[in-house]
Formats: C-alpha cells, sequence, structure tokens
C-alpha cells in the first residue's frame, strides 16, 4: 500500500513538472521569435529602409515560413519587399486597374480592424474565371 502511494506520488509529481515546462516551452519560444524579430529586422533594416513600415508579425511570419533561420527568412523577405515595390509602384491597386472586379460586387468593405487596417469580405462564388481578363485577375 505504502509503495503505491509514493508511486502514485511521483507519477502525480512528474506530472505537475511536465505541465509546468509545457506552459514555460511557449514563454521561451516567444522570447526567442521576439530576439530573432528584432535581429531579422536590423538586418533587413540596414539592406532596405522600407522594412521599417513592416510590423513584427510579418517578419515573424517569414522567420516561421523558413524555420526560424534569420539568414533564409531575411532573404526570402527582402525578395518579397523586391517584388511587391514591382507590382504596386503606389503601395497599392488603383480602383480603374480593377474596376470589372469591383462592378460585380465580389469584395465588400467591412470597416477597419483596431489597428486601422480595412476588413474585406471577398464573395468568391461571384467570381467567373471565364469573364474577365486575367491579367485584371492577377492584380
Amino acid at each position: 500500500m505504502e509503495k503505491e502511494n509514493n508511486k502514485q506520488q511521483v507519477v502525480e509529481s512528474v506530472s505537475i513538472s511536465a505541465e509546468a515546462e509545457a506552459e514555460n516551452e511557449p514563454l521561451i519560444e516567444d522570447e526567442m521569435e521576439r530576439s530573432k524579430v528584432g535581429i531579422m529586422r536590423a538586418l533587413c533594416d540596414r539592406q532596405d529602409p522600407s522594412t521599417k513600415e513592416v510590423d513584427d508579425l510579418m517578419i515573424r511570419r517569414f522567420l516561421r515560413a523558413r524555420d526560424m533561420d534569420i539568414e533564409k527568412a531575411s532573404a526570402l523577405f527582402l525578395k518579397y519587399l523586391a517584388w511587391k515595390k514591382t507590382v504596386l509602384p503606389k503601395g497599392h491597386i488603383p480602383e480603374s486597374e480593377i474596376a470589372n472586379d469591383l462592378s460585380h460586387h465580389k469584395v465588400c468593405m467591412q470597416g477597419h480592424d483596431k489597428k486601422g487596417r480595412p476588413i474585406l469580405v471577398i464573395v468568391g462564388n461571384r467570381h467567373n474565371p471565364s469573364k474577365g481578363n486575367p491579367e485584371e485577375f492577377k492584380r
């Protein structure tokens, strides 16, 4: 009986410590992510000053996509920024370029989120690929 109680106490203490470790892991991961985001931001800021306009969540997304490898994530992120500058030279798509899609009411604006970014609702069943210009669809 005494051995069973000791076993139960050991099992309980092991499970409690395992739970504590599991709770601490995300904190360590978050600290690691925060430090890597800071390092990546500093690295990218030196190469392209426009990275200051991007928030930490975007940088974290690229880090996670490259398994937290700062060099690979930075290279991918800088390529993304270069691509974005060529596709969206004004920083946005003018309404005149997507007038056809707007006329079909495929997209509705539903206000702004807490950070002031627009919230869009996209109605996919209103898209007919046989109608319209493929180049316009890419935009």
